[in-house]
């Protein structure tokens, strides 16, 4: 082995040593002329791209410009059954890409192989350093299904389409936001709580009139003060939209829901202050706000401890046992509570409560992206949504983090999980992304990068446009445009689809739909957010707990 080992290093010594400087620089200059990348579209890659547009073009990016006389036979795309596909090819104004053009749109759902040979040459007569073969696979084929209109229209029409979920299929007796469209009776109160800030939404865009916003909030109010089921202030989380009886949740869980009593005083409370003339049904809306607001017993709900308890039952007490810690959804409970104008909550409960639990502190990184706050790869992206529909995120921090940061964070590592694509699903890429709690092909869940089942949720990228304009942007227009034909109705998105189980949904959920229209409004023109933060108790609750920036 010893006398291999040096015959070899013999051999590579006379091999070096015949090697003149000029070889050496043109062996180096070679390795500069490489295919660096392959894209269709929104994907780019070296080794395979999945679900392509099959009218897509296929671009070779290279990093020299390319001799165009040694392309033609240096380029084959080859089907399953290795016959070549006819191509036209084209070039860049700087010929450093290859532009394909198949004469004919690829077959969905079928496999190719793109071939490039070592045999191209660049203008400055350098070989290819090595050749590739990419795989593609092609999806669905995604040319417009509707006509192209200015973002502007576009965003007006997703709001005022999704609407229509609160203002058209509203409970006709209670006025309040049905849990989806398939439960007639069951309404909804952190749904609720969204669906008045869609109304306030609609007013500005014209959808509809103040007064007819007035006389529907005021229907809500007046059914919440008067009929509907009250624990120590606190409303359940389902409640019977004729009656006003509360709705099991689950087995225990049939009575308080403060997170849900949370999410729906963050619509009424923004309420309050929008609707501040003195004609009858607005003076009447804010009465009935003020008087169930004060009597929201949020200490009741600590148990005499530091922390907030999420449930509890006129039956079983604290049996769901269930403390609201972060990092999640749940910041608005906190705000408010110690916003509280007579039952207020102290720093202490904040403090030693919500920024106690073992997923509260994250600061790994992801992606290249510093995550400051949550679970591992940042969980759902309803936690960066329901709380800051009312609170504006913007400047907003305390001394764990500053929100804006940690919100977009979370949505960018979200979506790059999406782009890597792990498990390989398709319909996943730059411009189709989101997991977040909803629908699957396998029921409700709270889908994320570890919980992750091929669902696409589109909530969750469109109620991100807050924090991720481009990206969101591109993610609506890929789905209104390119995907419209299935995800697209007269109530907005549905509200899920799953690809790889040829799955789209059919149902519509309250606390989905909401978060649409109203960080949309709030991307557009600040709205709620201006409406929820100019609220002196709002103000002195964050100053209770140590904010800044608002």
């Amino acid at each position: 082995m010893k006398y291999i080992n040096l015959s070899l290093a013999l051999l590579f010594g006379l091999f070096a040593s015949s090697c003149t400087d000029n070889d050496g620089q043109k062996y180096l200059s070679d390795t500069s002329f490489k295919l660096e990348n392959v894209q269709v579209e929104d994907q780019v890659s070296l080794v395979e791209l999945v679900n392509v547009n099959p009218e897509g073009t296929i671009n070779l990016l290279f990093s020299e410009a390319i001799n165009e006389m040694t392309t033609s036979k240096g380029i084959s795309l080859l089907d399953a059954k290795d016959k070549k596909v006819s191509l036209d090819i084209a070039y860049s104004e700087d010929t450093k890409t290859i532009i394909l053009l198949p004469r004919k749109a690829l077959a969905v759902h079928s496999s190719y192989r793109l071939v490039v040979q070592p045999t191209i040459q660049s203008k400055s007569g350098n070989n290819l350093f090595s050749g590739k073969v990419v795989k593609i696979a092609t999806g669905e084929m995604i040319s417009d299904k509707f006509p192209r209109i200015t973002d502007d229209e576009l965003l007006n029409l997703v709001q005022e389409n999704t609407f229509k979920y609160f203002w058209d299929y509203a409970h006709p007796t209670s006025g309040m936001s049905r849990e989806r469209i398939s439960t007639p009776d069951i309404v909804t109160t952190g749904g609720t709580g969204f669906g008045v800030m869609a109304m306030i939404s609609a007013v500005e865009r014209g959808f509809i009139t103040r007064q007819e916003a007035a006389v529907k909030v005021n229907q809500i109010a007046s059914f919440l003060n008067n009929k509907a089921d009250k624990f120590h202030g606190a409303f359940s989380h389902w409640i019977d939209g004729n009656t006003g009886n509360t709705l099991p949740f689950s087995e225990f869980d049939n009575g308080a829901d403060l997170v849900e009593t949370a999410l729906l005083f963050q619509g009424l409370l923004s309420a309050r202050a929008y609707f501040d003339s003195n004609v009858a049904e607005e003076v009447q809306l804010r009465a009935d706000i003020t008087n169930m607001w004060e009597a929201i017993d949020w200490n009741f709900f600590t148990r005499g401890e530091n922390i907030l308890y999420w449930h509890w039952s006129p039956t079983d007490e604290w049996k769901m046992n269930l403390p609201i810690r972060g990092w999640n959804e749940s910041l608005i409970v906190y705000v408010l509570a110690a916003s509280s104008p007579t039952h207020p909550i102290s720093a202490d409960v904040y403090h030693q409560g919500w920024a106690s639990g073992p997923a509260f502190i994250n600061g790994s990184e992801n992606y290249g992206i510093k995550l400051p706050l949550g679970p591992k790869l940042g969980g759902p992206l309803f936690f960066s949504h329901y709380s800051f529909l009312g609170l504006d995120p913007n400047k907003l921090a305390d001394q764990y983090a500053n929100y804006f940061e940690q919100n977009k964070a979370q949505t960018l590592v979200n979506r790059a999980y999406v782009i890597q694509n792990p498990n390989g699903y398709k319909g996943y890429s730059q411009n189709s992304w989101g997991l977040t709690a909803g629908d699957g092909n396998k029921g409700y869940s709270a889908f994320s990068p570890t919980n992750d089942e091929g669902v696409i949720t589109l909530t969750a990228a469109l109620s991100s446009i807050i924090y991720t304009p481009e990206e969101s942007l591109d993610a609506l227009r890929y789905f209104y445009y390119k995907m419209g034909d299935k995800l697209w109705s007269n109530l907005g998105f549905i509200d899920g689809f799953n690809l790889t189980a040829n799955w789209y949904a059919t149902d519509y959920i309250a606390i989905n739909q909401g978060p649409i229209i109203i960080s949309i409004e709030n991307y557009r023109s600040k709205l709620i957010w201006n409406n929820f933060m100019q609220i002196d108790e709002v103000q002195k609750g964050l100053q209770r707990l140590g904010f800044t920036g608002f």
